[in-house]
């Protein structure tokens, strides 16, 4: 089972000043819209997102038929099959993609601690 890309989509007060604090890092901005607060930055293999206002906690993220790169996969495991797999080893949902759709679609989870994971698919299997 292949979840995807994984990145942090940490929760920002002030997207600029986070924004420059992760480029003296050496992260550079690889996508997003600062107007509309949110940034995915990214220093080698490392992918960061920072959103300011859309987040409560910050998020593992994983992007299933991502590479690094953003490239499409040309073989991966589509959202529904994964959350079917979840949902049948137990695991609750906080949300749920609706499984009568095909292509972009995601759904969160907490693991045992609370932390969130968010699993986002931008991709269709068939494109």
């Amino acid at each position: 089972m292949q979840l995807g890309n994984f990145s942090v989509s940490l929760t920002v007060k002030d997207i600029a000043v986070s924004r420059a604090f992760y480029e003296k890092l050496g992260f550079k901005v690889r996508g997003g819209d600062q107007e509309q607060n949110w940034l995915v930055l990214q220093n080698g293999t490392t992918i960061i997102g920072l959103f300011q206002g859309m987040f409560d906690h910050n998020i593992m993220t994983f992007n299933p038929g991502w590479d690094n790169d953003a490239n499409k996969l040309a073989e991966f495991t589509d959202i529904r099959e994964l959350q079917r797999k979840f949902k049948a080893e137990g695991i609750t949902l906080i949300t749920e993609a609706d499984e009568a759709t095909t292509g972009p679609a995601h759904f969160t989870l907490e693991d045992p601690d609370g932390n969130q994971i968010l699993i986002d698919q931008h991709v269709s299997a068939s494109d």
